[in-house]
C-alpha cells in the first residue's frame, strides 16, 4: 500500500485535532483529501474541552488547497453524498464532536480509526481527560479504536500511556495528548502501508467507565467535597468551563469568582466554632500566607490562591483582599442559597 494509493480524511475539531491533522499533512502529503469539522462558530469555547469551533482546522486545510466539509450533521444524505465523492480509504476521527451513523462508518474502504485521549475501555465518552483529572488518576493516555456505532466501544489498534503531572489542567494534559495521539497515529498508519499490523483487541466491557459531556454548569464548586477533590475539580475545569462559585456577604450581592488556583490545607484550627461548608475564614484566623481559606466538607481547609472576581482579571488571594476585605458571616456558594 502507498501514501498515494491511501486516501485519508481527516474528522475533528478544535485543539485536540490540530496536532493530529498537521502530523497527518506531513506524513501524508499526498494522502489527505479533506477536512470534515463543525460549522465555524465565533462564541468561543463551546465544548468541554479546548476544544474550539471549526475555524482553526479550516484555515489549515485551506492552507493545503483541501476540500472542506462543515455540516450541522454528518449523518444527513446530503453530508453522506459529499463525503462518498471523496472517496475515502481511512477516517481520522479525533475529536469531531458528532456521532457517526453506521452509514457514515460504512463509507471508508479501510473503515474509521478514532484517536480518543484515555486509556481504553476507560473512559468511554466526550470528556476523558477532565474525568481522569478529577478521578485522582495518576496515569492517562491515548487509544486507536476502529470505530463501531457504539461509543468509543471498538478494538483498540494501539494505546500508550502518559502520566498526569499534580499541576496538570485538562488543557495542558490534553495539549500533551494531542501530541502522543498524532505521532501514534502516523506510526499505526505506516505499519498498515507496510502491512505489518499486529491484530486488534478486543475491549473488555466489565472494564468499561463513563466520562459524559462536561456543561456549562458543572462548573459550580461544591464546597461540601472534600479539599483533595475541590482541588483536583479546578484544574479538570480549566480552560472550560471554568470552577467557579459566588461570595455572599451581609447587605452586599452576591459576586461570582472564578476560582483558578487552590490548594489543600491543614485542618480547621483548634476551638474554629461549627460552620457549613463553603465558609470563609477571616484573614486573621487563615494559615499565615493563604488568607482565603474555606471550611470544606472534611475537618481539612480548602485554600483558594488565585481567583478571578467577575469583570476583572486574575489575581492572588491577597491582592483581592486588599481592595475587598471580608466581614464576619462571608461564605461561598451558589447564586441562589436555599
Amino acid at each position: 500500500m502507498t501514501d498515494k494509493a491511501t486516501r485519508l480524511v481527516m474528522m475533528g475539531t478544535g485543539s485536540f485535532a490540530r496536532p493530529i491533522f498537521t502530523a497527518l499533512l506531513e506524513a501524508f502529503p499526498q494522502g489527505v483529501v479533506g477536512l470534515v469539522t463543525q460549522p465555524s462558530r465565533h462564541t468561543g469555547q463551546t465544548r468541554s474541552t479546548t476544544r474550539l469551533a471549526g475555524q482553526p482546522l479550516v484555515t489549515l486545510a485551506q492552507s493545503h488547497g483541501l476540500p472542506v466539509l462543515q455540516p450541522e450533521s454528518i449523518n444527513t444524505p446530503e453530508a453522506r453524498a459529499e463525503l462518498e465523492r471523496w472517496q475515502p480509504d481511512v477516517l481520522v476521527v479525533a475529536a469531531y464532536g458528532q456521532i457517526l451513523s453506521p452509514q457514515v462508518l460504512a463509507i471508508p474502504r479501510w473503515g474509521a480509526v478514532n484517536v480518543h485521549a484515555s486509556l481504553l475501555p476507560r473512559y468511554r465518552g466526550a470528556a476523558p481527560v477532565a474525568h481522569a483529572i478529577l478521578q485522582g488518576d495518576t496515569q492517562t493516555g491515548v487509544t486507536l479504536i476502529r470505530m463501531t456505532p457504539q461509543l468509543d466501544a471498538g478494538d483498540i489498534l494501539a494505546q500508550e500511556a502518559m502520566p498526569i503531572e499534580p499541576d496538570d489542567s485538562t488543557g495542558s494534559l490534553e495539549a500533551r495528548l494531542a501530541e502522543l495521539g498524532a505521532r501514534l497515529l502516523v506510526e499505526w498508519l505506516q505499519r498498515l502501508h507496510r502491512g505489518n499490523l499486529p491484530p486488534p483487541l478486543p475491549q473488555d466491557p466489565a472494564q468499561a467507565t463513563r466520562a459524559p459531556k462536561i456543561r456549562k454548569s458543572f462548573g459550580l464548586i461544591d464546597w461540601s467535597q472534600s479539599p483533595e477533590y475541590l482541588e483536583r475539580f479546578v484544574r479538570a475545569m480549566q480552560p472550560w468551563p471554568t470552577a467557579y462559585t459566588f461570595l455572599h456577604q451581609p447587605g452586599r450581592p452576591p459576586q461570582r469568582w472564578i476560582i483558578t488556583r487552590l490548594q489543600v490545607g491543614p485542618e480547621v484550627p483548634e476551638n474554629t466554632p461549627p460552620a457549613p461548608p463553603g465558609t470563609l475564614l477571616l484573614p486573621e484566623e487563615a494559615p499565615p500566607g493563604f488568607p482565603l481559606a474555606v471550611r470544606t466538607g472534611t475537618d481539612r481547609l480548602a485554600l483558594i490562591t488565585e481567583l478571578q472576581p467577575a469583570g476583572k482579571r486574575r489575581m492572588s488571594a491577597a491582592e483581592f483582599l486588599r481592595g475587598h476585605p471580608l466581614y464576619p458571616g462571608a461564605r461561598l456558594g451558589p447564586e441562589q442559597e436555599h
